[in-house]
């Protein structure tokens, strides 16, 4: 797993005003964790919630992200940072391509393709939510960084995920996690994010049973001719 120095915080201490976190599988169900501040869920999402406010109604989150296609786990305890209110929403889906039509997600456009042996992920992260005229001071500068972060089941070939100060291409974190960052004001913008992932369609869970499985049946085998040849000596 992606070790974090407390929610909303990544390995290198980096703090995020806006992140999606998917674990998906090879069938395409998985879950889905946000934590975001109430101003990202306001001015991003567009959800109907008070960026300024001192309290969290987590009834209230909970019945934002409640669909057909999208169960809600649980929403713990919010916590707060630079005088913001942030919350985190732990989703659970059968089918990660219908996501788009929970309302809070719907800004993303997902895809899971199976070619020729191999599994093709793509995530497309549209526009914002924000009104012209409608940014209200929360403390932001727009420096600010928005992170969507995706966790793998099999080994993965390709993919397009770059650092966010330099340009190159990012390598893939213990876990199968790979990460896009996003600074908060050209999210705002409405600059899109493009996700992309090929990777075997074998899962590395199906591909370590397997492996298991060979290593105990070599090993019964082993020891079952070891007590056919002490027997065989025995009667010799």
């Amino acid at each position: 797993m992606w070790i974090r120095f407390g929610v909303g915080r990544d390995l290198f201490g980096r703090q995020y005003e806006y992140e999606e976190d998917l674990t998906i599988g090879i069938d395409g169900s998985g879950t889905l964790t946000i934590n975001a501040s109430l101003a990202a869920l306001n001015t991003l999402r567009g959800l109907d919630v008070d960026p300024l406010a001192s309290s969290v109604d987590r009834d209230r989150i909970r019945a934002l992200y409640q669909s057909n296609v999208a169960r809600v786990r649980s929403v713990p305890r919010p916590w707060s940072r630079d005088g913001r209110q942030f919350v985190q929403i732990n989703l659970e889906f059968d089918d990660v391509r219908r996501l788009s039509e929970d309302a809070p997600l719907s800004w993303s456009r997902y895809e899971l393709t199976d070619q020729n042996g191999q599994h093709l992920f793509r995530q497309t992260v549209g526009a914002a939510a924000l009104k012209p005229g409608t940014l209200k001071n929360v403390g932001w500068d727009g420096s600010e960084t928005v992170a969507f972060r995706l966790h793998l089941p099999s080994r993965i070939l390709e993919h397009n995920a770059r650092d966010l100060e330099t340009n190159e291409p990012t390598g893939i974190r213990r876990g199968n996690i790979l990460g896009w960052e996003q600074h908060l004001a050209d999210r705002l913008d409405g600059k899109p994010v493009a996700i992309e992932v090929r990777m075997d369609s074998q899962s590395i869970l199906y591909r370590t049973l397997f492996l298991f499985a060979g290593a105990f049946s070599a090993a019964v085998l082993t020891l079952v001719l070891l007590i056919w040849w002490t027997i065989r000596r025995g009667r010799e």
